[in-house]
């Protein structure tokens, strides 16, 4: 079995990257357009992230890289009240670039194969997440556009 290490999902925003950075990294709008989640953000490399939903608990992560407004990364656990180790965590990067009127918003999730759970496991994760990062975008369009009216 050949399990995805890497997945990426891109879509173009009608707002400015400068509008967009602050809905992707800023604790009041995350929960807006991550479905039903609540976020604490140190913006900061090395800072610490939890984003935390009723449904399904408390995901940890660490903040790699802030570069406003185009890079945004951070390593997070792939349960719940888990703290984010080498074997715990993929990375997730999220890259701005201005497009026209608007800006590509491009999400990368790596690192599946480098998690310690079993190789039907890491597929199904790498495959949930690549759905999920397909709804996220979607809303996070919608809220973006919206906010930027």
């Amino acid at each position: 079995m050949t399990v995805a290490d890497r997945i990426e999902r891109e879509i173009v925003v009608a707002a400015p990257a400068e509008r967009l950075w602050e809905v992707l990294t800023r604790p009041e709008h995350i929960g807006r357009w991550f479905e039903g989640m609540t976020a604490r953000v140190d913006l900061r490399p090395g800072g610490a992230m939890v984003l935390a939903s009723q449904e399904f608990g408390k995901f940890h992560a660490i903040v790699e890289q802030v570069e406003p407004p185009r890079l945004f990364s951070y390593r997070w656990a792939r349960h719940p009240d888990t703290p984010v180790t080498e074997g715990t965590a993929t990375l997730v990067e999220f890259t701005l670039t201005p497009e026209g009127n608007g800006t590509r918003v491009r999400v990368a999730e790596s690192g599946f194969t480098r998690t310690d759970a079993v190789k039907v496991d890491q597929q199904r994760h790498a495959e949930a997440n690549s759905q999920g990062w397909r709804q996220v975008l979607d809303n996070l369009r919608r809220y973006g556009e919206q906010r930027a009216a």
